[in-house]
């Protein structure tokens, strides 16, 4: 899958429900790109003002003063229904609105240049990757099209769809979606393709903002074979915030007998607080949280110390170690036979949970050798080099071999509803099986194929992907197995079911691929070219601010004492000019905006180079004028 354009690389893109981070391989390793605060890593951040929008550190910096229209943690919505008890719980906290979509899809309500909007999850984190597209293309200097973004490892097929529509949204080409510990072992193992001819069992554990996962791999000459894994979609730092959070409110309710929880912007400030004081009882034993004027004029201000953080998140902690336990058992392994322990994610920064994770693996040292918050992205750069064909070696001998997060299987229709598992969860891709079925009526004639992905054994609880009718069965007594299912899932995770009736040779298939996510071909176009406009707006704003900025820098200079008043007078005069025009021109075009710049650049060019003597003062203060 070579690039149309060998000056183009694919790109790497850590999706974070916090953070995001994108990376490149090129002059034989992994670079992380900065982004336009030179940052590393970019907040998953988007705000909307009376002004524009606003995406990553430019969001956070104004989310305590505009709460309700900024939006984060949105990987906790995406590929999710309205309806989930745990969309339901994030709702309370956070300071945005969510309502119910078409199809129990949430959707978040956002309050843009005066204008009520209601947005897809999708349309935010499109919104986000479009941010990381933009500051790639800065530092490489060319359009960017081709990219792997990284998902949790436990995304089902919905959040793994959706995720892929952002970035098909965003503008790129999607070459592929990979979880996130996979990547962060490709960036572990990279330098190591030659080393351990028997090969390496390797554990990442990757605790981020939103989501935890646990995944065993076994690394031998630049394979990469996941073994297992296991994961919750929903634990992460933002948890620890909440517990945190919680902890001040009822401290400051104790001591002032006042509620804070019904103000948005007092909670979104304390937030700010917390966040910064967990990340600071990593390295401290005790740290103050501290807002001035937190509610009704009150201060507010608790020390905090590690142990107390520990036992409030104690649970959470445990929960983490659980999931270690169970992705194991899956690949049933000894903890005794895990080679390496990769910690990856800002959350695994936690000593209380780097001390848990010790003591499982009985006193084993823990690697810490690769950034936490940058390996994700580095791994997806290196696999988006060797997608996109890059003729480094080290790239070119990488082959990576995926299982599936989730059990698939077909929904009985009997009555009770249950789900017949015919793929296992932690199964190798790309692979293929098949199940035979009964029919459960007597001259069943029809029969419906509903396939699933989940755990749970009734299919209610279970994600539906697909469903296809198998008609022309020949008439039989019922329980004769002749009904044929095979499932079949190619590199890419696309899965392929189809049904055939032994007797007659009647055949019916479905492609369930990484396509739709529940959204029609019509709405992402649609999403497509609203990005479009965004993108438009934000590049008009950016010209009126950056005329506005020279108009500024005109004025001041006429403060000059070595001007004469003339000079002085056709300075302030194009200034003012400027800045007018740009009062009464509010929905002026980009072209038009340029050329107002042009002509003030013009202007002030010649203003300089008065001293050298050159065009008159009143042919230059007439120019200023439109005359």
């Amino acid at each position: 899958m070579a690039s149309e354009d060998n000056k183009a690389p694919a790109i790497g893109i850590d999706l974070g429900t916090t953070n995001s981070c994108v990376a490149v391989w090129q002059n034989n390793r992994v670079e992380i790109i900065v982004n336009d605060q030179g940052n590393r890593i970019t907040p998953s951040c988007v705000a909307f003002t009376e002004v524009g929008r606003f995406v990553g550190d430019a969001a956070k910096n104004q989310a305590d003063k505009n709460p309700t229209n900024t939006v984060f943690a949105i990987k906790r919505l995406i590929g999710r229904r309205f309806s989930d008890t745990s969309v339901q719980n994030d709702i309370k906290r956070w300071p945005f609105k969510v309502v119910a979509g078409p199809k129990d899809r949430p959707r978040i309500v956002v309050n843009y240049r005066g204008v009520e909007k209601e947005l897809n999850a999708e349309e935010i984190s499109s919104m986000v990757l479009e941010k990381m597209k933009e500051v790639a293309e800065t530092y490489l200097g060319c359009n960017i099209k081709n990219a792997i973004i990284t998902v949790p490892a436990y995304f089902n097929d919905f959040q793994r769809q959706a995720t892929k529509n952002a970035g098909v949204i965003a503008g790129l080409n999607v070459m592929r979606i990979i979880d996130e510990p996979t990547a962060a072992a490709i960036a572990y193992g990279i330098d190591k393709i030659t080393e351990d001819t028997e090969g390496k069992n390797v554990l990442v554990f990757d605790l981020g903002g939103g989501t935890c996962d646990v995944s065993l791999l076994l690394m031998r000459h630049g394979n990469f074979v996941v073994r297992a894994t296991a994961g919750d979609t929903h634990l992460g730092g933002e948890d620890f915030d909440d517990r945190l959070v919680e902890h001040c409110v009822r401290e400051f309710k104790t001591e002032h007998n006042r509620d804070v929880t019904g103000d948005a912007r007092s909670l979104r400030r304390l937030r700010t607080e917390c966040e910064r004081a967990k990340k600071s009882l990593s390295f401290t034993v005790r740290e103050t949280i501290e807002v001035s004027y937190l509610y009704e004029g009150i201060d507010f201000s608790t020390r905090i110390s590690r142990a107390r953080f520990e036992e409030i998140n104690m649970d959470l902690f445990t929960r983490c170690t659980d999931l270690i336990e169970k992705c194991l058992t899956d690949a049933r392994m000894d903890k005794t036979r895990v080679d390496v322990v990769i910690l990856v994610g800002g959350s695994t920064r936690i000593p209380k949970l780097q001390q848990l994770i010790q003591d499982f693996f009985e006193g084993k040292e823990l690697c810490k050798g690769i950034h936490p918050d940058e390996a994700v992205a580095s791994g997806a750069a290196i696999q988006a080099a060797n997608l996109n064909g890059h003729d480094d070696k080290k790239v070119q001998n990488l082959v990576l071999v995926d299982v599936t997060p989730l059990s698939l299987g077909i929904g009985t229709d009997q009555g009770c509803h249950k789900m017949c598992v015919v793929v296992p969860r932690n199964t190798p891709i790309p692979m293929k099986t098949q199940h035979v079925f009964k029919t459960f009526l007597d001259n069943q004639t029809r029969l419906k194929i509903p396939i699933y992905e989940g755990e749970m054994a009734e299919t209610k609880y279970n994600n539906l992907l697909g469903q296809f009718l198998l008609d022309g069965i020949d008439p039989g007594p019922k329980d004769v197995p002749r009904i044929n299912v095979c499932f079949e899932i190619d590199a890419d995770g696309i899965l392929n079911v189809s049904a055939q009736d032994l007797s007659s040779g009647r055949k019916k298939e479905i492609v369930i691929s990484k396509q739709n996510g529940g959204l029609t071909a019509d709405e992402i176009q649609t999403m497509v070219e609203e990005a479009a406009r965004y993108k438009e707006e934000e590049e008009n704003q950016k010209a009126r601010v950056s005329l506005e900025d020279l108009a500024d820098k005109v004025r001041a200079m006429a403060q000059d004492p070595g001007l004469s008043a003339t000079e002085k007078k056709a300075m302030e005069e194009a200034a003012e000019n400027a800045i007018a025009w740009l009062d009464t021109n509010c929905h002026a075009r980009i072209s038009e905006i340029n050329e107002r710049q042009s002509e003030l650049e013009t202007i002030l060019q010649r203003l300089m180079k008065l001293k050298q003597g050159g065009i008159p003062y009143d042919h230059i203060l007439l120019m200023s004028r439109g005359v």
